[in-house]
């Protein structure tokens, strides 16, 4: 492991998925964990929450969904539920975890912003609730520096984002438009050329010299980084207090009315999570690393792994005002009607497990249920 670097700062696409003109990106629901790993140990006593056999967990495979590969791994869910067993299905996209969601096959998953804003407006804000913070930062504008070397530079080439109209889609899209450049937001052309990749094949489309570069979120960064790419923006650097959120926590609006307690005892875990991810920040990276290796076969190496780390903050706080801004990007660039975002928060039980710790309560930013 690196050496021993300091605590990262306490505060959640990834692979996000499309806003709600697109069609699912994804078929099925992703793949189910392992259930027999060191995090599914059940207490000798223990006693089931709310009365439930289970409790179905949904998250990516991704860095930016640490919480949730921590908390696997580390058994705090399972420990927070007792007898209640946690069980987790791995995604690959948004679209295919809200289908999830909205059928019962998870009650609970780790989500990015577009996604949720996407599920929420979809259903007519009956789908879901976002109950918690994960993750803030960790995307970045990598370049080819034999062809860009300078944000000028940008213009004319050909940029890489994950999906068109997903998080990354979206922020790209705006930067473009701040710099007074214009792109048709559907066909990603103009003077940028936007081409939507998906996360898994865009080192090799960097390879090839399809692309010029990519804005892209991590691990994907950090791997056209190895491949040679360099940063040229730290999308954080664009953000007030350098803070915007990645990954949040959402729950089907159902199981949090049916099941309060099931969702409190998750929240908890989460929170003790995230405690322990800044209290130990390379202890935590391996087993992250562990958790992305038991899920996809093979974990990150080192030179990839150690820098996507250091650029994600883990947080408790879903940095709600940032969610409302992107959804307002999204909306700029004639990507999403202009959402009705009203009550797409219910952070009622985080700030009861906050006070408990005593952590000061956090912000819906006026979008919480009233």
């Amino acid at each position: 492991m690196p050496a021993k670097r300091s605590p990262l700062l306490r505060r959640g696409l990834a692979v996000a998925a499309a806003l709600p003109l697109l069609a699912l990106a994804a078929c099925g629901y992703g793949s189910q964990a392992k259930d027999d790993g060191p995090g599914q140990k059940v207490a000798a006593g223990a006693k089931k929450t709310d009365g439930l056999d289970s409790v179905k967990i949904g998250y990516f495979g991704n860095l930016t969904h640490a919480t949730a590969l921590v908390g696997v791994r580390k058994g705090f869910f399972q420990k927070s539920l007792g007898a209640t067993l946690a069980k987790y299905q791995v995604f690959n996209a948004g679209p295919s975890e809200i289908e999830a969601l909205n059928s019962g096959s998870i009650d609970i998953g780790w989500l990015g912003p577009s996604p949720a804003v996407n599920g929420y407006t979809k259903s007519g804000g009956k789908s879901l609730r976002i109950i918690g913070g994960s993750a803030s930062g960790g995307v970045k504008l990598v370049v080819n520096p034999q062809k860009i070397k300078s944000l000028a530079d940008v213009k004319g080439k050909k940029i890489a984002t994950p999906q068109l109209g997903n998080t990354q889609d979206v922020a790209f899209l705006n930067w473009i438009a701040e710099r007074g450049w214009k792109v048709d937001a559907q066909s990603g052309k103009g003077d940028v050329s936007v081409v939507r990749t998906d996360n898994k094949v865009t080192p090799d489309a960097y390879k090839s010299g399809s692309i010029d570069g990519a804005w892209v979120p991590e691990p994907t960064a950090s791997k056209l980084v190895a491949e040679g790419a360099k940063v040229l923006l730290d999308e954080s650097s664009l953000w007030q207090g350098k803070k915007f959120v990645i990954t949040n926590i959402i729950v089907s609006q159902k199981f949090l009315k049916e099941h309060p307690a099931a969702v409190e005892a998750v929240l908890r875990a989460s929170v003790e999570t995230n405690k322990w991810i800044n209290a130990n920040p390379d202890a935590a990276e391996e087993a992250a690393n562990q958790q992305l290796a038991a899920d996809s076969g093979k974990a990150l190496p080192a030179n990839v792994l150690d820098p996507a780390w250091k650029s994600i903050r883990i947080t408790d706080d879903p940095l709600a005002a940032t969610l409302d801004t992107e959804a307002r990007h999204a909306v700029k660039a004639g990507l999403l009607k202009d959402p009705k975002l009203d009550g797409i928060y219910d952070l009622t039980l985080l700030n009861k497990v906050l006070k408990a710790e005593g952590e000061p309560a956090v912000s819906d930013a006026g979008l919480g249920v009233k």
